[in-house]
């Protein structure tokens, strides 16, 4: 099992925790620990990318469903069979998708054969092949490094305005 499956709730509410804990102390605290754990997660996210990428198993999948989310965001539900012959239905690791998708029917795209790559490791965990996500990730990475930066230099007492 995954580190992050087994323990990721129990770092969550201690995050939620000190986050809130800090506000009422001094802002730039909790500011400087978000940045922290936004860095972690982007990093945590693009070495779990690129595993998949450079060591994932490609298969072929078959779009069997389209789930959408409370906002109505489409995400689709992929059927795939590994190489040790186990059968695996679930929703990609990372998907993106515009608002446009809440207009969309996906019908047409259903019984759809598609290219995955999954971990050899936790079949549970694929992506779409050809579609790169590292740029979300790298942004989320600066950010994250950003909010640390200047929180850090502002409990040091230097005034930076932007």
């Amino acid at each position: 099992m995954l580190f992050y499956k087994k323990y990721g709730l129990y770092f969550f509410g201690l995050f939620v925790v000190a986050f809130v804990v800090s506000m009422f102390y001094n802002a730039m605290i909790s500011l400087s620990l978000f940045g922290f754990v936004l860095s972690i997660f982007s990093t945590v996210a693009l070495v779990l990318l690129d595993k998949i990428n450079t060591n994932g198993i490609e298969v072929f999948g078959k779009i069997v469903s389209y789930k959408s989310d409370e906002h109505g965001h489409k995400t689709p539900v992929i059927e795939f069979t590994t190489s040790e012959g186990k059968n695996f239905i679930g929703q990609p690791f990372i998907h993106a998708s515009s608002d446009l998708d809440k207009f969309r029917s996906y019908n047409n795209k259903i019984n759809t054969k598609i290219k995955i790559l999954y971990n050899a490791e936790s079949p549970e965990i694929f992506i779409i092949k050809g579609k790169s996500y590292y740029f979300l990730f790298i942004i989320l990475f600066l950010v994250g490094i950003a909010f640390t930066t200047y929180s850090i230099i502002t409990l040091l007492g230097y005034s930076i305005v932007f």
